[in-house]
C-alpha cells in the first residue's frame, strides 16, 4: 500500500531538519526520512572523540533556536552537537531507519514515488533532497598497494589515538580533518608523517575577532555561486583551523617545529615505498599566502571603515621550508604502521531517476529549485551562496524552498512545467501565464549567467579572501564535512 503525503524530505541532518522546521511553521504536510536510527548520526558516528565544530556557536544555530547566548564565540563539542540535534528533532515528523533507494516521477500525475528499503513506497507532490555531498568516505586507489600489516583508516572511522596500533602514523590530506587529526596524534606522543596538499591557512583570531566574524563582515559567506571561477571550485578543501581548545590556529610550520615530518602529496606506493610529489614547499607557500591575503583584507577593511580594533602582527614561521623535499619514503624504515586517509567523501544522486545532475554529479538547480516541478535540493555546498552548506547558512535556503512549496511555485499543478507532464487543459490560463513568466526569467537568467561566468574569474581574483585552492591534487584533495550539512548517508 502506498502512503501519500504532500512533501517528503530525504535526509535528517541539519538541512532536512531546517526544512522541516519551516514546513511546520507553514502547517505543510510532510515527513522527514532519515536512514539512521536516531538524530545526529553523522556527528555521533562519523566524527572523532575530540571533535569540535570549527564555526563559533553564533554560526551553529538551527532556525528558531537561541542557543548558547552566554557563549556565542565558543565552539560546540561533538557531544554537544549530538544533544542539540536530538532536542531539535523531537519537535519534527522525522521517521528513522528509512533508507531511500529510489525517487521517480509519475509522468501522468507529475507526482513522485519515493521507494524505501523494506518499506512501502510514499507518493508525494514534492521531494526535497537533503542528503548533502559527504555520503561515502573516499579512500584512494593506492591504499590497495599498502602492506597488509599496515592499519588503514579513513578519517570518517578515526576516533582517537588508542585506536591505532603501535608505531608511527602517516596522515594523507592536510585540510581541516587531516590537520586536526595530525595535531592530536603528535600531541599524544605519536610520530606523525603528514602528506600536505594545497589547503590554505586562516588564523583563528585576528585583531580581537574570530576569523569567521571577519569573513561574515567582509561578505565572504554571501558570495554567490556565480562568482566562483569554475563549477569545480565548490568542491575545494577548507583552510587549516580548529575549534578545539577553545579555538586555535593550525600552522604546518608549527607542526614541523613540533616534530611532524611534512611530505608532498602522495602519488603511489610500490613494495612498501611511497612515492611523493616535490610540491611540499609550494603547498606551504600557498598556505602562507592565504593567511597573508586574509590579513590584508581585514587590515584594508579596518582602515576603510575606521573600525577601532587592536593592532596585531601574526607570527611568521618558516620551519616547514627547512624540511627536505623527499621523493620517496620507505614505510618500514620510517616505522609507519598506520595510515589515516583524510581524503574527503564522494556523493551519488543516482537514486533520483531523472537527469538532474551535471558532469560532476552535482545537482542542476537554481537555489535548490530544479527543472522538475516539486523536486528540490537543500544543504549542498555553494547551492546558492558560500554559506549554503553550513549550519550558519542552511536556514536561508530552507526557508526559500519552503516558500516555493507553500506558494505553489515550481508546483506539480503546473502542467506546462515539464515535458513529462500531461498537456494543459483549456482552463489552465493562470498556470500558462506563470510558466511563460518563468521561461522568460529563465532565459534572461541564462544570458546573465553566460556573461557573469566570463567575469567570475576576474571577480574571484579581486575577492579571494583566503579562499582555499580548488585544484585537484592526487589523493590529497578533500572536501570536508565538519560544518557542512551532514549526510544521512542515503
Amino acid at each position: 500500500m502506498t502512503t501519500a503525503v504532500n512533501t517528503v524530505v530525504v535526509g535528517g541532518g541539519q538541512a532536512g531538519l531546517a526544512v522541516s522546521y519551516y514546513l511546520n511553521r507553514r502547517s505543510q504536510d510532510h515527513v522527514v526520512l532519515e536512514q539512521a536510527d536516531r538524530p545526529g548520526h553523522a556527528w555521533r558516528s562519523h566524527r572523532w572523540d575530540s571533535f569540535a565544530l570549527n564555526t563559533p556557536r553564533w554560526q551553529s544555530r538551527l532556525p528558531g533556536v537561541q542557543y548558547a547566548e552566554d557563549d556565542p564565540d565558543g565552539f560546540m563539542s561533538r557531544n554537544e552537537v549530538v544533544a542539540y540535534f536530538e532536542e531539535f528533532a523531537r519537535r519534527l515528523p522525522v521517521r528513522y531507519g528509512m533508507r531511500v533507494k529510489r525517487i521517480e516521477r509519475d509522468r501522468e500525475s507529475g507526482e513522485y514515488l519515493v521507494g524505501i528499503q523494506d518499506r512501502e513506497p510514499i507518493r508525494a507532490r514534492n521531494v526535497i533532497v537533503a542528503t548533502g555531498l559527504h555520503q561515502t568516505p573516499k579512500i584512494p586507489a593506492p591504499s590497495r598497494n599498502f602492506p597488509s600489516h599496515i592499519r588503514q583508516l579513513h578519517s570518517d572511522a578515526y576516533r582517537n589515538p588508542d585506536q591505532l596500533i603501535s608505531g608511527a602514523v602517516l596522515v594523507v590530506g592536510s585540510a581541516q580533518s587531516g590537520a586536526q587529526i595530525a595535531e592530536e596524534l603528535y600531541e599524544s606522543g605519536r610520530k606523525v608523517y603528514l602528506a600536505v596538499g594545497r589547503a590554505g591557512r586562516t588564523p583563528r583570531r585576528y585583531r580581537g575577532k574570530d576569523a569567521n566574524w571577519w569573513f561574515a563582515r567582509l561578505g565572504h559567506y554571501d558570495r554567490k555561486v556565480s562568482e566562483l571561477p569554475s563549477p569545480q571550485a565548490k568542491f575545494g578543501g577548507k583552510p587549516h583551523i580548529s575549534g578545539t581548545k577553545g579555538g586555535h590556529t593550525l600552522n604546518l610550520h608549527q607542526f614541523a617545529r613540533d616534530g611532524v615530518v611534512l611530505l608532498g602529496r602522495l602519488r603511489s606506493i610500490d613494495d612498501g615505498v611511497i612515492k611523493l610529489a616535490p610540491d611540499l614547499h609550494d603547498n606551504l607557500a600557498a598556505a602562507d599566502r592565504a593567511e597573508a591575503d586574509f590579513v590584508t583584507a581585514v587590515d584594508d577593511y579596518v582602515a576603510r571603515t575606521g573600525m577601532v580594533v587592536p593592532e596585531e602582527e601574526l607570527p611568521v614561521l618558516r620551519d616547514g621550508f627547512e624540511q627536505p623535499l623527499l621523493s620517496e619514503l620507505d614505510l618500514r624504515v620510517a616505522g609507519i604502521t598506520n595510515v589515516i586517509w583524510a581524503t574527503g567523501y564522494g556523493f551519488d544522486f543516482s537514486m533520483i531517476k531523472l537527469p538532474v545532475t551535471d558532469g560532476d554529479g552535482y545537482p542542476r538547480q537554481t537555489r535548490g529549485v530544479t527543472a522538475y516541478p516539486g523536486l528540490f535540493f537543500v544543504g549542498l555546498p555553494w547551492l546558492h551562496t558560500s554559506k549554503s552548506g553550513l549550519i550558519y547558512g542552511v536556514s536561508e535556503d530552507a526557508a526559500y524552498i519552503t516558500e516555493q512549496i507553500a506558494t505553489g511555485e515550481n508546483s506539480t499543478s503546473d502542467a506546462m512545467a515539464s515535458p513529462q507532464s500531461a498537456p494543459p487543459r483549456a482552463n489552465s490560463l493562470p498556470a500558462l501565464k506563470r510558466t511563460r513568466r518563468r521561461l522568460v526569467n529563465a532565459f534572461w537568467s541564462s544570458v546573465f549567467a553566460f556573461v557573469i561566468e566570463g567575469f567570475a574569474v576576474h571577480a574571484a581574483e579581486l575577492y579571494s579572501i583566503a579562499a582555499p585552492s580548488t585544484a585537484s591534487y592526487a589523493v590529497e584533495a578533500e572536501a570536508e564535512p565538519d560544518e557542512t550539512t551532514s549526510s544521512s548517508r542515503q
